[in-house]
């Protein structure tokens, strides 16, 4: 991503968010646009169907490193996204990417920052950073 997109975005977004410029709308909005992406997710798997999720106790052998556990770790998901659903989630993911960068633009922040800050931090700590 470069690294003028991310100041592209939060600028468009500072000129269109009109109605819900509160601190407080903005971050019921963040949770309701968080609920979205995982209605649209689980609609995947209930009625389109194109998903599948097969959950189960993780297994994995009892003396491995850190490392090596990224190999026996599953993420439970069968299938590919249709293009409708791919459509859905894509649209979900950006109305809620607008207002982490609504919030960001009230908080004085920088979604750019943000992201290159936790971007340096995971490439530093690797497996290492709890997350």
């Amino acid at each position: 991503m470069k690294d003028n997109t991310c100041n592209e975005f939060q600028a468009t977004v500072s000129q269109c968010l009109v109605r819900h410029k509160s601190i407080i709308d903005i971050i019921t909005k963040i949770q309701e646009t968080a609920g979205r992406v995982n209605r649209a997710v689980a609609k995947s798997v209930t009625s389109c169907g194109c998903l599948e999720v097969n959950a189960k106790k993780q297994q994995f052998p009892a003396n491995i490193s850190l490392q090596e556990l990224t190999q026996f770790m599953e993420t439970h998901l069968k299938g590919d996204l249709c293009e409708n659903c791919q459509e859905v989630l894509e649209q979900e993911i950006g109305n809620h990417l607008f207002y982490l960068a609504a919030l960001c633009n009230i908080l004085g922040l920088s979604l750019n920052d943000i992201i290159s800050k936790e971007n340096e931090k995971l490439s530093t700590l690797g497996i290492y950073n709890l997350s």
